[in-house]
């Protein structure tokens, strides 16, 4: 397998990249990142000498560049990482998402499609499908797209391209709806990394209104074992939801972290909410175990646990991500 990873200098995609370089010693990997705000090669250190890791600078949505990587190394596989995700930046200004999360998956699957019919994984999040009650049935693959925020607008109108892309082209697609992920190289405006590196900083910890929306939770090293799955054994034209089984309010996470830090409440400061708060989100992982064999293994809080850890020992690399 020739690999091409975009967005791979992110969050979960340089978490991926390290997992299929360990796992698979003969698969060569092509990191294609922007290396906007939230992209990072010091993600990436570790592997940035290895023979079968390559790394190329470029937007996934300059169509010619991408077909231009993709030729010169080989590529076999796609799996798109590459998206702006950050809801209050996206409501700030929609515009970054549009281009990366729609005119990107586009250009993306125009080049798999022109290069031999490409098989293309596509990364997803459980927030097209908007808001749950607090008895709702958590999200599945059959449940019907609601986003609520332009970032999840964007990532509905991306899926929507991907399955359009299979239907139309017979493009050997997959996509994954995932949860909330967290863990190591997060960058620190998302929820965990920004409690625990305010706190290691003696900062309090911003609470969006009650504190009480609920997520469900994902190690990021159970969800590179998913999409390693769904890479190699899913099925052309199917989706996966892939879920932690793990659901827990803001406070939770922010009491969680508090406790492991040796801290109390008095850290705590709630903030006004999020225009258009999504209440909750919850994913059923049953087709993904009963089919793949999948299932989530490390728990919330050894996940934290070891999450806290990692902040705690990798300052310098967090410290010149704070605004």
């Amino acid at each position: 397998m020739r690999l091409l990873v975009t967005g791979g200098a992110g969050f979960i995609g340089s978490n991926f990249i390290r997992h299929m370089l360990k796992k698979y010693p003969e698969y060569g990997v092509v990191n294609f990142d922007l290396l906007t705000y939230a992209g990072n090669t010091a993600n990436l250190a570790d592997v940035a000498n290895d023979s079968r890791y390559v790394f190329v600078k470029g937007d996934v949505a300059d169509e010619a560049m991408v077909a231009t990587v993709i030729k010169k190394h080989g590529i076999t596989h796609i799996i798109n990482f590459a998206a702006e995700t950050h809801v209050d930046r996206s409501i700030q200004d929609s515009a970054p998402f549009i281009h990366t999360n729609v005119v990107g998956v586009n250009s993306l699957l125009q080049v798999a499609k022109n290069n031999g019919g490409l098989r293309f994984h596509h990364v997803s999040t459980d927030e097209v499908f908007g808001s749950l009650g607090s008895t709702d049935k958590a999200f599945n693959e059959k449940t019907p797209y609601d986003p609520k925020s332009p970032y999840s607008a964007s990532k509905a109108a991306g899926d929507h391209l991907v399955r359009a892309f299979f239907n139309t082209y017979n493009l050997p697609v997959t996509i994954s709806n995932c949860s909330n992920n967290y863990g190591p190289y997060q960058f620190p405006e998302k929820i965990h990394g920004l409690f625990i590196t305010n706190l290691l900083a003696g900062k309090p910890v911003p609470i969006y209104g009650d504190g009480l929306q609920i997520r469900d939770w994902l190690h990021v090293q159970d969800h590179c074992e998913a999409l390693d799955l769904i890479l190699h054994q899913g099925k052309a034209g199917e989706t996966y939801c892939v879920g932690g089984n793990t659901e827990k309010t803001n406070l939770e996470i922010a009491r969680t972290i508090l406790q492991l830090l040796g801290k109390d409440d008095s850290m705590v400061e709630h903030v006004t909410d999020r225009p258009g708060h999504d209440r909750r989100y919850s994913i059923d992982s049953s087709k993904i175990k009963r089919e793949l064999g999948w299932a989530p293994r490390v728990s919330f809080e050894e996940g934290t646990k070891q999450t806290v850890e990692w902040y705690k020992n990798n300052q310098d690399w967090w410290k010149k991500l704070k605004v």
